[in-house]
């Protein structure tokens, strides 16, 4: 193999590497562009207590890669905090809109301070009791 195509190979090589380098994101680190880092509060009314809403929000956002909390409130709501890609926490906020746990019945979701971060503050997903 000619030395300038075995150069071309490597630069080829290095541009894959680094390409993908920059999807892989650890916790704590900012995001590559084009998937910006956000944070939003979540409230989730209706029947969402007693019917494992909190273990199945938590095993959604981790599905999804997100970090934050759930936990209930003395309201009868359930409230937390999401952090991750904004295209990811926009599934999120759509799957606690729209779905949740099987036996729950979501009336509404308020979704409030929405904004980006340049890192997340959390390292998983955790029940808060």
């Amino acid at each position: 193999i000619p030395a300038s195509a075995r150069l071309a190979g490597v630069g080829l090589l290095i541009a894959l590497v680094s390409t993908l380098g920059s999807s892989v994101r650890a916790p704590g680190l900012s995001m590559a562009e084009g998937d910006t880092l956000v944070s939003v509060d979540y409230e989730i009314f209706g029947k969402v207590q007693g019917v494992f809403f909190r273990k199945y929000t938590q095993a959604e956002g981790k599905k999804l890669g997100l970090v934050g909390w759930v936990q209930n409130t003395d309201r009868g709501t359930v409230q937390g905090q999401l952090q991750g890609p904004i295209s990811k926490v926009h599934l999120m906020q759509q799957w606690l809109e729209t779905r949740g746990s099987p036996k729950s019945h979501i009336d509404r979701a308020n979704f409030d301070n929405e904004k980006v971060i340049s890192k997340l503050d959390y390292s998983d997903f955790q029940i808060v009791k």
